[in-house]
């Protein structure tokens, strides 16, 4: 088990053995991960940082300045940390004594004399303690390094937490100043940093100090001449400081761009249905590759001086020994064995801490910086008050709630909620959400919640509805009964375990609002609020819900219904109307015109509420048999490949930053730039009398091929990364819908987010420095072989074990690696679907239990991590010890003076590129599993072209006629038939109502039309078919009202018109038509005003008006209405209704609805069932016939708002044509189109208006 692990060598050796057997017969599952260690848990490392940023706090509020989220970092951990510090001082100390050593052990062969028997047992000693320096750095450096590696975990993962428990007590106010993209970021990247920057921290002092110790012994060693490599690693160092504060530059624009792609990725996945119905993808495809291009921009900066850092590294050494040996000769003296590989080795033991650590360190250390000052940034938004009886209300809503701070009511058992439409507003206000401009709301009780806006998280069903409760089965199954849910669970595969997509993606509307009715349901609450739960659903279940839910189950408890259906008020004990000013108003006599049904509903008092039960009971046998469950989608598992990253992954990553040429360039330039650095140091030794000349070239060539090397090959990967993020985001945007119902939007964001990161950073660097090491140490190989041949015969069997060694390594940290991608998106998932829900899960008080989730989705990460930590160590630890073996055994063989320096100087070289250089492979390769998933992501399934040859005329469709010929329609290839054979014809000019109830396929038919998924049968848009065309020709000529007003995070005028095709003059008479130009006028800066993160700076019937605003700009013949006023006060509903009937006169007009008074005007309406047409006529035609589904549906509203319905019915007209005989001109005009003859069955559907219309009197003449 992962908690027998110490610092014991001995621990490191055996405790990971059973999982490396594991993992190189099979690959690794979840199941084969060990527990998360509790000094690792998500929940107390959260707390203890937590505790000392509160005390931050109250002593910064004490003080009056800003606390600083820093200084409570550093006071948490700088007690364990500092420990460490010693250990990294150690072993920086045993590597200075190490070259010393070897300068004794040299100048013993130098001097030798095999008589000279003291010589050779100091010899003995001094080989001793080289051998056992090398064994001592080889197990400290990796019980440091790792300890380092968990000091960061630890910081990373205390920050995640209190990130997310911030998150879930921001208020509305705060979450304006914020995104779910810049949380993604800060969740991803931001903390990542920590993991980095304490492995190198502490060469900020040791680095120094080592500097100065180095210098005494040089200047003992070749005396004066040291001043001059030590003046250059002193330059070095102020150098590497400049470069850390434009990283941090660098770093700071790239974290806002990262946020701000971050954010649209979030909300062009999170509309994704929407933007394609409106084919806005290059519009978006533009913004994010406008975000992305300023990244890169800033991203290449970054990497051209990383590339100039590790050039620096890569040649310093020999610059150093050029300069110091060229004045060690001006100054005359004599160049020895001893000397050379002593000063070699010294200056060796210092160039890792000084032009790598030392740097590596301030660039961690800035980025960290600014990562601290943005977390703080988010740590210091504005919370909600955590008094539940006393709630403070922001300013910009005080208008709205003013009138109430005099007014008082007490809630009796039952209170209906009356619009216009500040009744959300008063419900947030109980909820504490919106807290009041003066006075207080006092509640008794513990409250529960169902919002206006369906809201499930991932997850089961039945996770979803118990949220948190034990299970009752008992009460489960009558809480499944009441919300009509029953049949669905009894139909889906797994029952309520069937697990839904992120947003409920998987389910439908009407499944969505009575799972989240159910969750209120089921709570153990005393006062209930429904947010209009009803409007989602159809007339039948609606009544359903109604009686044996909300007047069933809730009988005994207080509730608030806030409802828009005016029927069920006769029930109510108490009815609450609000106006503008959200003044309580007690059942009287309104005149308002917005309230007249609620008049007439009210007007007759023998219609008791025990006629309006006599009623219900009637209707209970046809409710309970009738109700039909829906089509459910089931949420897909991620997938993770299996086996190693082959070759051909390695090219095509390659290839997507340079064609062939540049590869070759730069493979040539790689190879000479070794050769050069390859030949320094043997052309010292070798050719002393001639160093100057060939050891300068060799330097400045090393030097200047070691740069053009460093940028070619960042250049060529940060390109890659560009390309290979482009082609991913190309192919989401082209995917088919059924993708996003189906994967949550945290496995998405999760590529774009964290790998991404990945490779825009740490691959390049680990790509570049695997490669060099690699190169180099093939160059020692050849270099030595070439000097000492017989060195060979212990280079390749341990280079054997070495490859054995990697592959057996990889076979467990590839499945490691990868799973850690995927443990990473349930992360991000709960924290989008958390954000998403926010305030039920306060009106619950549920926020610790999903504090909970997401520390068990944590800590399931970091099991993961840990594992991944401990297997490098475990690797890197065996690869070190067998290098300590190699180099002893070549101390103790017998050499002489020249050569045994020259052997010792490269196996000493040899045993640090070995193991780096297999590790950093490794690594590479594990990198690589972002690269692959990055990949898997570009060859995603997609939908039809956006253009085709076949272009249809520019002023298609003139007329409207639209034609379904045996239209079946499914969602995905292996997904049940949601329409069957349906054929109907819909008029120019036509206005179609389209009802049926819950999971009858009216949705369905709207993405049949924009093609979301590629119907069978034909569909014919004046004449045309719609499959030979482009899916943006089709999609642009048609205009659609959803049911879920989507905006996004632009300008009001990007979001009206985001291809500038429109002036302004245009854009304000749009917006005045919706009455919305005031609203917009009073915005800072009007048009060009950004909006909040997904419009939520507007109401739902004010994003709904923007949406009929755009439809508005569009003026295309044919507009679709999809549910667009479910969740819409009666008033918003009448505005979209009167500016639909005079703007779109000329129009054919599809409109679906649950609210029978809102399509009862139709020229016609359409009833499907079960994914069939069951009637197709004019409204009053269709309520002639009792046994039919439209009958009963208006017949279930209610008595009096079936009167209603039906005088309206009685009313509707024909304006679409002047005479019966045109209308039957145009139908005989659809069948020339598809060749059919009158009489085909096709048409049954669609016989002559003559025979299917009824006359209708109207002063005097007959229609």
């Amino acid at each position: 088990m992962i908690t027998q692990f110490s610092v014991s060598p001995r621990n490191v050796c055996v405790w990971l053995n059973p999982l490396f057997r594991i993992g190189y017969k099979r690959s690794l599952e979840e199941e084969d991960l060990y527990n998360v260690l509790p000094e690792f848990r998500s929940k107390t490392l959260g707390l203890t940082l937590q505790s000392y940023w509160d005390e931050e706090c109250l002593k910064s509020a004490k003080e009056l300045k800003k606390p600083s989220f820093c200084k409570a970092v550093i006071r948490c951990y700088w007690k364990s940390y500092s420990l460490l510090g010693i250990f990294t001082f150690i072993e920086e100390a045993t590597k200075i004594v190490q070259p010393v050593l070897l300068g004794y052990l040299l100048r013993y062969f130098e001097t030798y004399d095999p008589n000279d028997y003291h010589g050779l047992e100091l010899a003995c000693y001094y080989a001793l303690g080289m051998s056992l320096c090398l064994l001592l750095l080889a197990v400290m450096h990796h019980i440091l390094f790792f300890n380092t590696q968990k000091a960061g975990m630890k910081i990373r993962v205390a920050m995640c937490n209190m990130i997310f428990r911030k998150a879930l007590c921001l208020s509305n106010s705060a979450r304006g100043k914020t995104t779910t993209g810049q949380i993604v970021n800060l969740l991803s990247n931001d903390v990542s940093k920590f993991d980095d920057l304490t492995i190198f921290l502490h060469y900020l002092w040791v680095g120094p100090i080592q500097v100065a110790v180095v210098l005494a012994l040089l200047w003992g060693e070749i005396g004066p001449s040291c001043l001059v490599g030590i003046a250059l690693l002193i330059f070095l160092m102020p150098l590497q400081t400049q470069f850390g504060r434009m990283f941090s530059v660098y770093r700071s624009r790239t974290a806002v761009l990262t946020d701000q792609r971050i954010r649209t990725m979030n909300e062009v996945v999170t509309g994704m249905r929407i933007i394609k119905m409106y084919a806005w993808e290059k519009p978006f495809a533009a913004l994010v590759s406008e975000y992305r291009t300023e990244e890169i921009v800033n991203l290449m900066k970054s990497s051209m001086l990383r590339a100039a850092n590790m050039a620096t590294f890569f040649s310093a050494s020999k610059i150093i020994v050029l300069l110091t040996f060229a004045v060690y000769v001006m100054l005359g003296n004599t160049i020895t064995a001893s000397r050379v590989f002593v000063t070699v080795s010294l200056y060796g033991a210092i160039r890792l801490t000084v032009t790598l650590f030392f740097s590596s360190a301030l660039e961690r250390l800035f980025e960290s910086l600014v990562s601290i000052e943005r977390i703080q940034t988010f740590l210091n938004l504005e919370e909600l008050p955590k008094n539940t009886n006393v709630f403070c209300q922001p300013k910009d809503a005080s208008h709205i709630l003013k009138s109430c701070q005099g007014s008082s009511a007490t809630i009796p058992t039952e209170t209906a909620v009356l619009p216009p439409f500040p009744q959300s507003s008063l419900l947030s206000a109980i909820l504490g959400e919106l807290p009041l401009d003066k006075g207080v709301v006092k509640v008794k009780g513990q409250l529960t919640y169902a919002c206006q806006q369906p809201w499930v998280f991932p997850g089961t069903i039945r996770d979803n509805i118990l949220f948190g409760k034990e299970l009752d089965p008992a009460k489960y199954e009558k809480v499944l009964r009441a919300c009509a849910l029953k049949r669905d669970m009894e139909l889906l595969p797994d029952g309520d375990l069937t697990l839904i997509g992120d947003r409920g993606a998987t389910l439908s509307g009407g499944q969505k609002a009575r799972v989240n009715l159910a969750r209120a349901v089921y709570q153990d609450a005393d006062i209930y609020l429904l947010d209009d739960p009803l409007s989602a659903v159809d007339g039948e279940v609606g009544r359903h819900l109604f009686e044996k839910c909300i007047c069933g189950i809730l009988k005994d408890k207080p509730r608030i219904l806030v409802t828009h259906q005016l029927q069920y008020l006769k029930v109510a004990d108490q009815i609450l109307v609000l106006k503008e000013v959200c003044r309580p108003l007690l059942p009287c006599p309104i005149t308002e015109q917005s309230t007249r049904h609620f008049c007439s509903c009210m007007a007759k008092p023998d219609q008791t509420h025990t006629q309006l039960l006599t009623y219900s009971k009637r209707l209970n046998s046809v409710i309970n048999s009738s109700l039909k469950a829906e089509h459910t989608q089931t949420a897909v598992e991620e997938g993770r490949s299996q086996g190693t990253i082959s070759t051909d992954m390695y090219y095509k990553y390659l290839r997507a930053g340079a064609n062939i040429f540049v590869l070759v360039v730069l493979f040539v330039v790689n190879i000479v730039a070794q050769v050069t650095h390859a030949f320094c140091i043997p052309s010292l030794e070798v050719n002393a009398k001639h160093c100057a000349d060939v050891f300068s070239g060799l330097t400045a060539a090393t030097l200047l091929f070691g740069l053009v090397r460093a940028m070619l090959f960042f250049y060529v990967l940060v390109k890659s990364t560009e390309t290979l993020h482009k082609r991913m985001f190309d192919t989401i945007l082209r995917a088919p819908v059924h993708f996003f119902d189906v994967n949550p939007i945290g496995r998405v964001l999760n590529r774009f987010s964290k790998d991404i990161g990945q490779m825009d950073v740490l691959l390049p660097i680990t790509f570049v420095d695997a490669c060099q090491v690699i190169l180099q140490t093939i160059g020692v190989i050849v270099v030595s072989a070439m000097v000492v041949p017989w060195i060979l015969i212990l280079v390749v069997p341990f280079l054997i074990i070495f490859l054995f060694l990697r592959r057996y390594f990889l076979q467990t940290s590839r499945d490691i690696k990868r799973l850690e991608g995927t443990t990473r998106s349930p992360v991000f998932s709960h924290l989008s679907s958390s954000l998403q829900g926010l305030w039920t899960i306060r009106a619950f008080r549920a926020e610790q239990r999903f504090q909970n989730v997401f520390d068990a989705h944590q800590d399931l990460h970091s099991e993961t991590w840990y594992l991944f930590l401990t297997s490098s160590r475990w690797f890197a630890m065996r690869l070190d010890l067998l290098c300590a073996v190699f180099v002893i055994i070549l101390i103790y063989a017998y050499l002489g003076a020249g050569d045994v320096g020259l052997a010792l100087s490269y196996a000493i070289t040899l045993m640090g590129m070995f193991q780096w250089g297999v590790r950093q492979s490794a690594e590479v390769e594990n990198l690589m599993t972002s690269v692959e998933r990055v990949m898997e992501y570009t060859e995603l399934e997609s939908e039809a072209p956006w253009e085709t040859e076949k272009r249809p005329p520019l002023d298609w469709p003139s007329q409207g006629l639209v034609t379904f010929d045996g239209v079946n329609f499914s969602y995905s290839a292996d997904g049940p038939v949601v329409l069957r054979n349906m054929n109907a014809t819909f008029l120019p000019r036509e206005k179609v109502g389209v009802v049926g109830r819950t999971g009858a396929g009216k949705s369905s038919l709207v993405s049949a039309l924009f093609r979301l998924a590629e119907p069978q049968g034909k569909i014919y848009v004046d004449g045309i078919l719609t499959s030979e065309l482009g899916l943006h020709d089709l999609r642009q000529k048609m205009s659609i009202i959803p049911q879920d007003p989507v905006l996004f995070t632009d300008t009001m005028r990007k979001n009206l018109d985001p291809f500038n095709q429109h002036s302004d003059e245009e854009l304000w008479n749009s917006l005045q038509e919706v009455q919305l130009k005031s609203v917009v006028e009073e915005l800072p800066a009007k048009m060009e005003t950004l909006l909040a993160e997904s419009g939520s700076n507007f109401s739902v019937g004010q994003r709904q008006l923007v949406c009929l605003a755009r439809a508005i700009l569009r003026k295309n013949r044919i507009l679709i209405i999809d549910e667009a006023t479910a969740n819409v006060d009666p008033r918003t509903d009448e505005l979209i209704q009167r500016t639909i009937r005079e703007k779109f006169r000329d129009c054919t007009v599809l409109t679906i609805a649950h609210r029978l008074n809102t399509i009862i005007d139709s020229d016609r309406i359409m009833v499907l069932d079960a994914g069939e047409i069951q009637a197709y006529d004019a409204p009053y035609t269709l309520l002639q016939d009792p046994e039919g589904i439209f009958y009963k549906m208006v017949q279930q509203t209610g008595q009096q708002e079936a009167e209603d319905l039906l005088a309206s019915a009685k009313q509707v007209r024909i304006p679409f044509y002047t005479s019966l005989r045109e209308q039957e001109s145009a139908q005989q005009q659809a069948r020339q189109h598809h060749q059919r003859q009158p009489g085909d069955p096709r048409d049954a559907h669609v016989k002559p208006l003559s025979q299917s219309l009824p006359s209708y009197k109207s002063g005097g003449a007959t229609l």
